[in-house]
């Protein structure tokens, strides 16, 4: 119990430190005078009254938190948080379920994108700002951003990050100390937003669109104050800014942290995922286009260009964003979008799946069996870049993998189970689990999820949450031998 307490002291402070993100839809409620006021300042007052009497309370618990702490306090937050984020929207939209408001503010947190809400163009544009507001601080993630305040409570911040950080960058050592790593992300994220902003601003939207749509697009969310998502704006040029700054976002941070510190592009040219990750897209991008103009869907090459680029990187970088129902294509070619999206983007970004770094060390891992099968004496090395991935890393990635794997099937069977059909089931596995948003047949572009019931909500809502913290994080804090001192 009091290891619980002393996680739900620095979980108070997080509390806190999330209650303040709210005075921005509050500030837009007040001047657009939308009707949402009230709803923004009750979940304020509730979540700061809340916070500041479970800080009080578990203040003599305070101490610097251990390895098992982080794991379970970064649980905690991803679980707990969407709880506070859902009041807004219960209180201002008529009806609303609780499992579709959680849903929502999950999708939010996770910058899944995934959506249960219609008429969104009708909506108060406080609460589309906070959803997307919720994009752009769960997008690297609200404990990287604690972790660079919470060293001035005295609470250390390593943990947490070991925790939070996906893939084998865990142990890659990011910054003499971690808050100061946690600043540089959050400077190379305030900026990229900042040129997407005035990016999008200068291409026609108005302001408050083009925040929400830089929040979302930074953070790989999805959230569009529009039902059409980017096709209502129907604009060759926005629709490239978004695949640029998507781009930049579906890469390392670490990379781009490396490469600011060091005023050099040489981060870049060493990482070991950017030739395969510009290479898959680059071939992607063509075939799909080749494909649709092959079969049809398009009378010239450029305009289906023009939309398998777009579709294609927003779906591959879990992005999620649209500009035609791409449902209506023949299946191979969303098909493919979806197999891009559960492994496309870089470990350290802000997307989703099993990462670039994962698939390239299976599938080095894999031809490095074929060659043992032919030479069984050789002795073979996996690398990545020019770095020597170590066997324990392999084994790690090998048992992730299984898990990823038998992940997407439960979430495809229980779907399926709960009455719908195998495409929706599938695809929505997928999507949520790889926190792309979209996926096919119920839920595709031009549809959402409004129409599944609580249960499958809540299936979908794990889905999202497990694969934001990559499985073991949840899963570890789950298993009897976490709980024994």
């Amino acid at each position: 119990m009091e290891r619980l307490a002393s996680v739900l002291h620095v979980f108070a402070a997080i509390a806190l430190i999330f209650a303040a993100t709210l005075l921005l839809p509050i500030g837009v409620a007040w001047w657009q005078a939308d009707g949402a006021l009230t709803s923004f300042d009750e979940a304020f007052l509730g979540t700061l009254l809340g916070g500041a009497a479970l800080f009080a309370a578990t203040r003599r618990f305070k101490r610097e938190l251990r390895a098992q702490d982080g794991i379970l306090l970064v649980v905690l937050c991803w679980v707990l948080l969407p709880v506070i984020a859902a009041v807004p929207l219960i209180l201002a939209i008529p009806d609303l379920p609780w499992a579709a408001a959680y849903f929502e503010a999950v999708s939010g947190l996770t910058a899944t994108g995934s959506t249960a809400l219609t008429g969104l163009d009708r909506l108060p544009v406080s609460l589309n700002l906070w959803r997307t507001e919720l994009h752009w601080i769960g997008g690297l993630g609200v404990i990287v951003l604690a972790v660079a305040v919470l060293p001035l409570l005295g609470v250390g911040g390593r943990q947490l990050l070991k925790a939070e950080t996906p893939g084998p960058i865990k142990d890659s050592g990011l910054a003499p100390r971690v808050h100061e790593a946690a600043r540089g992300f959050w400077m190379i994220y305030f900026a990229l937003t900042l040129l997407c902003l005035l990016a999008y601003h200068l291409l026609g939207m108005s302001w408050l669109d083009a925040l929400m749509h830089a929040f979302s697009t930074v953070a790989l969310g999805g959230f569009s104050s529009h039902d059409a998502s980017l096709g209502y704006f129907d604009s060759a040029a926005i629709e490239a800014v978004t695949i640029v700054f998507a781009l930049l976002s579906g890469m390392s941070y670490v990379t781009h942290l490396a490469a600011l510190t060091r005023k050099s592009f040489r981060p870049y040219l060493k990482d070991g995922e950017l030739p395969y990750y510009l290479g898959v897209i680059l071939a992607s991008v063509l075939l799909i286009a080749s494909y649709l103009w092959f079969h049809g869907v398009y009378a010239d090459f450029s305009t289906a260009l023009r939309y398998a680029a777009f579709n294609t990187v927003s779906v591959a970088t879990t992005l999620g964003y649209a500009n035609t129902d791409y449902a209506l294509w023949p299946l191979f070619a969303p098909l493919w979008m979806l197999f891009l999206c559960s492994f496309f983007t870089c470990s350290g970004s802000t997307g989703g799946g099993l990462k670039m770094m994962r698939a390239i060390i299976l599938y080095k891992q894999v031809f490095r069996e074929v060659v043992h099968a032919i030479h069984p004496h050789a002795t073979t090395f996996i690398k990545l870049g020019r770095a020597i991935v170590s066997n324990h890393i392999i084994l790690a990635v090998l048992g992730f993998a299984f898990l990823y794997m038998a992940s997407t099937i439960f979430f495809t069977l229980a779907l399926a189970a709960s009455g719908l059909d195998i495409l929706t089931a599938f695809s929505a596995a997928i999507a949520c689990f790889n926190n792309t948003g979209p996926g096919l047949g119920q839920v595709g572009p031009a549809g959402n999820y409004g129409g599944f019931d609580a249960l499958q909500l809540d299936l979908c809502s794990f889905a999202m949450l497990l694969g934001r913290l990559e499985i073991f994080t949840l899963l570890v804090v789950l298993t009897p031998a976490f709980w024994r001192k």
